[in-house]
């Protein structure tokens, strides 16, 4: 982990100074995007922002499509340093004290079996088998779209009939089996707030993406990876985890705006969505939004504090992002390793 004083960080990025917005460098609200939305209005949304059809009725692919080969190359430009890191968080295993003495019995998220270790040989080979349970709040990981589904049906108007106790027929994690190449993009919340992490229940608006798009002096783009930092991950090791909820995340308007942007894949530091979700009905409006009408693939619990100092220490808030999930017919998502280069 790369440290530096919390002086540094804002001198870095140049926010001692006046900060984009109202107080504590929050956007300040508009009429463009409302505030106060309500489950009828993210139902009238999945049809509105839908992607249904637009690359073909049986399609499974999603916005994906729109990394076109001259987006990969664009992407491939944002190469100038040749410095790679990862924006995964580190498997979940129990520590070796804790393997030695079962001393914990907490359910860890990855489970590290040795099925055959060195046993006093002296040449041979060692054998270890990994068991993970994904979709949780703690593993860095890719949503397919079969993850979720709407009064019956998954993106593209799948029903849901089509996922089975063998695992998706359709919306699977196969169409994504070749990896993921774009111009990652890094919207930095707590810097243009000029804080080292939001509340545990801040909201992010599309006021506060503009904001930053203009004190980054960015532009969202089609087939974008966009990554939102809340600072989660500094705020535990500061203070202790809080559980699941709440996470500060977008507020469920913020669909609309990706949307309008066509960015190709949505991640986070923590599951996207605020929490709670400030819309009564709908837990995870923007999950629903981009995984079912949208057809975006989330990228779950991200670590992108690395990447955040990366950004600041060269003034630059796109990169080279790439990834590959695991191969898994019929899966909903994959553990994942996302990969930033300057």
């Amino acid at each position: 982990m790369i440290s530096y004083t919390r002086r540094h960080y804002f001198l870095k990025a140049g926010l001692l100074a006046a900060i984009i917005g109202g107080p504590n460098g929050k956007a300040t609200p508009t009429e463009k995007y409302s505030r106060q939305m309500t489950k009828e209005d993210i139902d009238r949304w999945m049809t509105e922002l839908s992607n249904w059809g637009r690359w073909g009725h049986d399609d499974q692919a999603g916005t994906i499509n729109l990394i076109t080969p001259g987006k990969r190359r664009q992407a491939a430009a944002e190469i100038r340093d040749g410095f790679s890191l990862s924006l995964a968080r580190d498997a979940d295993v129990a520590a070796q004290d804790v393997v030695a003495t079962l001393s914990a019995q907490r359910p860890y998220t990855w489970q590290h079996t040795m099925t055959r270790n060195v046993g006093g040989r002296k040449d041979g080979f060692v054998i270890d088998n990994y068991n993970i349970s994904f979709h949780n709040t703690h593993t860095t990981h890719l949503d397919a779209f079969s993850h979720g589904f709407h009064r019956g049906v998954i993106y593209n108007g799948f029903s849901n009939d089509t996922i089975t106790n063998w695992g998706a027929t359709k919306d699977d994690v196969m169409p994504f089996k070749n990896g993921f190449l774009t111009r990652g993009v890094l919207v930095d919340i707590p810097a243009l707030r000029a804080v080292s992490y939001l509340g545990d229940d801040e909201a992010v608006y599309p006021e506060d993406l503009e904001a930053w798009e203009m004190k980054a002096g960015i532009k969202i783009e089609s087939g974008d990876a966009v990554f939102i930092r809340t600072g989660r991950w500094r705020r535990i090791a500061e203070k202790g985890s809080i559980g699941d909820q709440p996470t500060p995340g977008l507020y469920a308007s913020c669909a609309k705006w990706l949307k309008q942007r066509d960015i190709a894949l949505l991640g986070s530091d923590a599951t996207q969505d605020v929490q709670p979700s400030r819309v009564d009905g709908v837990a995870q409006p923007i999950h629903l939004l981009l995984l079912v009408a949208m057809g975006t693939p989330l990228i779950d619990c991200c670590d992108l504090e690395d990447l955040s100092e990366a950004a600041i220490q060269r003034n630059r808030w796109t990169f080279l992002f790439t990834a590959a999930p695991l191969r898994v017919p019929g899966g909903t998502g994959s553990p994942l390793n996302p990969v930033a280069t300057f």
